[in-house]
């Protein structure tokens, strides 16, 4: 069991504490309720931006690193189709350093025309680089808007296109700041050797101060049901012809959402899956091939994944998966195989747990998802999905009306 207690300042901002007393560490986590999902349509890439823009110099404090470097300290930072997380582990002895230099970013950025020229300069960079220059960098810019036509899932964390970061003004980055960056928004766990007096003092005094903000009502899109299947042929200069296959699924806290997860560990998670030992093993049609959940939030997706053998088409290779799958829709689970796919996954999240850091960020997530109990229960969850109820999921889901292709043809 991880314990951790909880309360909320005046201004909004929730306070998380898990007491670890065999570390001299600490870590300090606040995740802000906002990602891609909660962008413009017109101005996409913002989220992703901002995660850059809050290590450009506070209010205070003109450089975010050099003090945490001072003490031995490290940060970094990730964003989300849902949530912007930031991350400190630091001496516990020196915990207030975090705690100075999160409030004050809290309390406003330098809002400095430079820093904007620059993170949007590495952000465009980043958005060529990883997106735009590198072999199958692509496939999620086209996927997703081939996926969801009206939630904003619709586009990539990076955003739609360079011009969205070319054209944000200060302007633009004051409003986002001031709308999602507020105590009332944000979630703060602190983790490790400290204790709940401790850390209710020091949220007191540098996060209290802080003005709350608007009361934020998120009412994404729905999407309608899929009602037909959907294509996309491209050709580029990569190694290999790939396939992705993309289902609706149910979003995070749906209660088939560890089903369809088990599901896609049966048919697509290591070199004993359905899919890896008949297509890569036994027929040699793919090179690679696997099969996992997006995790969203919102409505999901399941995804299946491979490269293929020289000389087989993406169309060749989607035919194969579907004969794996309509095989498994009819014949079912085989022996014991549901409990391997729960025991790999219930390993994998103990094992995970052990890290501080790891715990403090889950803690934040599942308080983001309105139950961070979630984090004792998720074990148990998994162990108690039955057979039908994934068998049921299974055959909702993995329906050629419910699917988006992605053929991504090789051109040599």
């Amino acid at each position: 069991m991880i314990n951790y207690e909880e309360f909320t300042l005046e201004n909004g901002l929730k306070v998380i504490v898990h007491e670890e007393p065999n570390t001299e560490l600490a870590v300090v986590n606040i995740l802000y309720q906002v990602g891609s999902r909660d962008e413009s349509p017109d101005k996409t890439g913002f989220a992703h931006l901002f995660e850059h823009l809050m290590f450009g110099g506070s209010q205070n404090v003109p450089s975010y690193d050099e003090p945490l470097q001072l003490v031995g300290a490290e940060n970094n930072a990730y964003t989300t189709p849902d949530i912007t997380n930031y991350y400190v582990t630091i001496p516990a002895a020196n915990l207030e350093t975090a705690f100075w230099l999160e409030s004050d970013r809290m309390l406003s950025l330098s809002f400095d025309p430079k820093v904007l020229e620059v993170q949007q300069k590495v952000v465009i960079e980043e958005f060529k680089q990883r997106y735009l220059n590198q072999p199958y960098g692509d496939v999620w810019l086209k996927l997703r808007p081939l996926v969801y036509e009206k939630h904003p899932y619709r586009w990539a964390t990076i955003g739609k296109e360079i011009a969205h970061i070319e054209e944000a003004t200060m302007e633009d980055v004051k409003a986002f700041f001031r709308k999602y960056y507020v105590p009332n928004n944000a979630i703060m766990v602190v983790a490790g050797k400290v204790n709940l007096g401790q850390v209710k003092e020091l949220s007191e005094k540098w996060f209290a101060p802080i003005a709350k903000g608007e009361e934020l009502i998120k009412d994404y899109p729905k999407e309608a049901r899929q009602e037909f299947k959907k294509q996309l042929k491209l050709t580029a200069d990569v190694p290999a012809s790939a396939l992705y296959k993309v289902y609706h699924m149910p979003p995070r806290d749906h209660k088939d959402y560890y089903a369809v997860d088990l599901l896609s560990d049966v048919l697509g998670r290591g070199k004993s899956s359905r899919l890896y030992e008949k297509l890569v093993k036994e027929m040699g049609v793919f090179n690679s091939i696997s099969c996992f959940v997006t995790g969203a939030a919102g409505p999901g997706l399941l995804v299946v994944s491979g490269r293929l053998v020289d000389g087989i088409s993406p169309e060749e290779g989607e035919a194969k998966v579907d004969e794996v799958i309509a095989e498994f829709l009819k014949e079912g689970l085989l022996p014991d195989e549901l409990q391997k796919v729960k025991n790999k996954a219930e390993s994998s999240l103990v094992f995970s747990e052990t890290e501080l850091l790891n715990r403090a960020t889950n803690l934040a997530y599942y308080k983001f998802l309105g139950n961070v109990e979630l984090i004792n229960q998720e074990v148990s969850v998994i162990q108690g999905v039955e057979e039908n109820q994934l068998l049921t999921a299974a055959m909702n889901i993995l329906t050629d009306e419910n699917s988006s292709v992605l053929y991504y043809q090789a051109s040599k």
